[in-house]
């Protein structure tokens, strides 16, 4: 089997790597360098909490590929399984956080509370005035500069042909396969993957697919190197944006920080997104209620990206509605990082055989015609929902 996979970003070069795995002939197709997108503005988060729950079974199965990428990619991406610790300040915090742990542990999550006592004791420094926390043991985080370049190699060695630098002139489908005419050569297969991230909706729209779908890019920062002290991810259970900080500290002791700053609308064209000093102070106090030392911390750098975000906030994947052939990964919405591997693994799975043993129903591409519920995740824009059960998590 030929496949064509548009973008080369983690999904899609987890997607070529997995592919190649299962035997299929690959060539990738990215326009600027592999990993250049929205990928390498990550915040490098390998969460599960607070994910749609339809969303759960995908990145079970992406945070057990998480844990073999050392030995399947043959580099170590910095996965570090140190928890994911979500700090919460009021009342309504603490109710979102236990409805959504009642929600979520039927779907195989399972959060611990922690009280004020039990985080200053484990957690010391972080939220002196938070009333509790939930933790997942489990999660942790990954350097988003490791994890394309890794998944690229290991695609190359097992035959998959990466290009680089490729603008997409046109693409064709012949009613048996599809041409991709490029400004580094015309290629040919029978199946296209699109996962070209905020400009997958253009891809798909040429099919007669439309997707609701905005380009926006987040603030992160960093700052200079500290003792390393601080072994979670933390976050916030909060229902106000301008208090919606997260922070983690790299083994080099720098704390990469980012939320509680609106995400700035980005044209496509050309796709380049910068981030906004007038919304650093705000930023920083959001990331200091997290933890107060930060304010005596000098910041070395700030940085956005190019990120698509469906209007429902759930991604596009699985098969086309119009065109044998094609299939489609993207629009992950500011939170597609730790789904990276699974992604990549469930659609090479689908392309190769047909089927896909992990849950996908919610994310086709179709669902934009068909009446939904909505539902309220921690960042504010609404999601799709089908029972009673997701619609107690708004």
């Amino acid at each position: 089997m030929d496949v064509i996979v548009l973008g080369g970003g983690l999904m899609g070069t987890a997607s070529a790597y997995f592919l190649a795995r299962r035997g299929a002939r690959v060539t990738l197709v990215e326009r600027n360098r592999i990993g250049a997108g929205a990928t390498i503005a990550s915040f490098g988060n390998i969460r599960r909490t607070g994910r749609h729950p339809s969303q759960l079974p995908l990145a079970h199965r992406s945070l057990k590929l998480w844990g073999e990428a050392e030995r399947l990619l043959g580099h170590d991406v910095e996965f570090r399984a140190t928890g994911h610790i979500r700090l919460i300040f009021d009342e309504g915090g603490l109710a979102d956080m236990r409805a959504y742990a009642e929600a979520a542990r039927p779907w195989g999550l399972d959060l611990e509370e922690l009280g004020p006592c039990e985080i200053r004791a484990r957690f010391p420094g972080l939220g002196p005035e938070a009333v509790a926390a939930s933790f997942s043991p489990q999660d942790g985080s990954g350097n988003p500069r490791l994890i394309v370049p890794a998944f690229a190699a290991a695609a190359r060695k097992l035959g998959a042909e990466i290009i680089e630098g490729a603008e997409v002139d046109k693409i064709t489908y012949t009613g048996s396969g599809f041409l991709v005419a490029s400004s580094k050569g015309t290629f040919a297969a029978g199946c296209l993957l699109n996962t070209a991230g905020a400009w997958g909706a253009r891809i798909a729209a040429q099919f007669g697919e439309e997707v609701p779908l905005d380009a926006r890019g987040p603030q992160m920062g960093v700052t200079e190197p500290l003792p390393h002290r601080i072994l979670p991810v933390v976050g916030i259970w909060t229902r106000d944006k301008d208090y919606g900080a997260y922070l983690r500290q790299v083994e080099r002791g720098n704390i990469v920080f980012g939320g509680a700053a609106e995400r700035v609308p980005v044209d496509l064209d050309p796709g380049h997104a910068i981030a906004d000093p007038m919304r650093l102070p705000t930023q920083l106090r959001a990331v200091a209620r997290l933890l107060p030392a930060i304010a005596q911390v000098a910041l070395i750098r700030t940085w956005s990206g190019c990120e698509g975000y469906v209007r429902d906030m759930l991604p596009v994947m699985g098969r086309s509605a119009t065109t044998p052939g094609l299939f489609h990964a993207f629009g992950f919405s500011g939170h597609g990082f730790q789904l990276g591997p699974g992604v990549g693994d469930a659609m090479a799975e689908l392309i190769t055989t047909g089927r896909c043993e992990t849950p996908l129903d919610d994310f086709r591409i179709d669902r934009f015609g068909r009446a939904a519920c909505s539902y309220r995740d921690e960042s504010g824009p609404h999601r799709n929902g089908s029972n009673a059960l997701r619609e107690k998590l708004i």
